[in-house]
């Protein structure tokens, strides 16, 4: 996807080209993490743009169905967090102490994919690996027990 150019992606998905799905999406490609939903109408607030957060919410669940946008559920917490769809393979890195992400390069599942295929017969259509742990900040402040 072209940057700030979602004329073409709204259209191949039959929606509209709206100024709050635009925005929404220019908030999004213009952020290297994912981010919540309360995030990007902040965000749009401060860029002037008259918006509410349940529009917000609207316009990431359409973006989100039609495959624009990826959501992103992380274990204890009950915000998604949303980023643009850049058809990129990721993993994210994730402290439970305060709850940072990071992308982490590279994939090491796909030597056991393909494994996995051979030794099920399965064809796998995709898979899903975030890691959680504590970053070295929570770490330094004790919130990280060694050997729990």
């Amino acid at each position: 996807m072209k940057k700030n150019d979602f004329s073409d992606a709204l259209r191949q998905c039959g929606l509209r080209k709206t100024n709050h799905r635009t925005a929404v999406l220019g908030v999004l490609d213009e952020s290297a993490l994912p981010v919540a939903a309360e995030q990007v109408y902040l965000l749009l607030k401060g860029k002037g743009v008259s918006i509410n957060l349940s529009t917000v919410y609207r316009v990431l669940d359409t973006l989100s169905s039609n495959s624009l946008v990826t959501k992103l559920n992380i274990a204890g917490d009950s915000r998604s967090l949303f980023e643009i769809n850049r058809m990129d393979h990721k993993h994210y890195l994730v402290c439970v102490g305060c709850n940072k992400i990071e992308c982490i390069e590279g994939c090491p599942l796909e030597a056991y994919e393909k494994a996995l295929e051979e030794q099920t017969r399965y064809t796998i259509a995709g898979h899903k690996l975030d890691i959680y742990g504590y970053c070295p900040e929570c770490k330094g402040k004790g919130y990280c027990i060694e050997n729990e």
